[in-house]
């Protein structure tokens, strides 16, 4: 059973693949490490940092999400066929008859409020 595997001989992997890294590579000094108490949990300067990286990212997370608002709020407020026009494409014949409606409907509203 020791050579019947499917996936080939120990000769057929390169020098460092499928083994364990020595004992001294895995204790050896590593690079660029960062300083020692660099990171204190209660250096007020750090929670100051932050605090305000946090802040500023949920305010700009917060002026974004207005702005989309807008956008969507003016978007439902345009016709079918401005929205399609704004794309580049043709407005639906729904939307053509759904614009006609209205534009009937407004020139009645006018019409009445004149009287």
């Amino acid at each position: 059973m020791a050579g019947d595997s499917k996936v080939g001989t120990s000769g057929v992997y390169e020098a460092g693949d499928q083994r364990n890294a020595k004992n001294e590579e895995q204790h050896a000094e590593r690079f660029h490490e960062g300083k020692d108490n660099s990171h204190q949990a209660n250096d007020s300067s750090t929670s100051r940092r932050v605090f305000r990286r946090s802040h500023s990212l949920a305010e700009s997370d917060f002026l974004a999400e207005d702005q989309r608002s807008i956008a969507n709020r003016l978007a439902a407020e345009e016709v079918g066929v401005n929205i399609a026009k704004m794309h580049g494409n043709e407005p639906s014949s729904g939307a053509k008859i759904d614009a006609q409606l209205q534009a009937e409907d407004e020139q009645r509203l006018r019409e009445k409020a004149g009287k």
